[in-house]
């Protein structure tokens, strides 16, 4: 359910942009969203399509592409991305150190957009 606030702000942005830029119609959406976010593709364009119709977004498709989680070791500094399924058992492939503060991987994003 935590989706639908999300769908709505992204809605926002993208209609205020697209009002700035005298877009008559938004045909696409692109988003970046970190790979340990717990939003749904699917929910995220279902909230969308229902809450941008009489909008020039009506019928608009989200294209969300999923970004790696990033960890940075506490040890030696360096930046190394890692899976989900290995977030219990992390190594830094430089130094070995145990211990890594995240980096990213839950953030979400608007890349960029597609109007007539």
């Amino acid at each position: 359910m935590h989706e639908m606030p999300v769908t709505e702000s992204i809605l926002n942005v993208v209609l205020k942009h697209a009002a700035m830029n005298k877009a008559e119609k938004i045909i696409s959406v692109n988003l970046q969203i970190g790979k340990l976010s717990d939003l749904q593709d699917e929910w995220l364009q279902r909230y969308f399509d229902y809450l941008s119709k009489g909008t020039i977004a009506e019928g608009a498709k989200l294209k969300i592409e999923r970004t790696p989680v990033i960890m940075q070791c506490d040890g030696c500094s360096t930046c190394y991305e890692v899976e989900v399924a290995q977030m219990d058992n992390l190594v830094c492939p430089a130094c070995g150190a145990d211990r890594a503060t995240f980096f990213s991987g839950r953030e979400y994003y608007i890349k960029t957009m597609e109007v007539q």
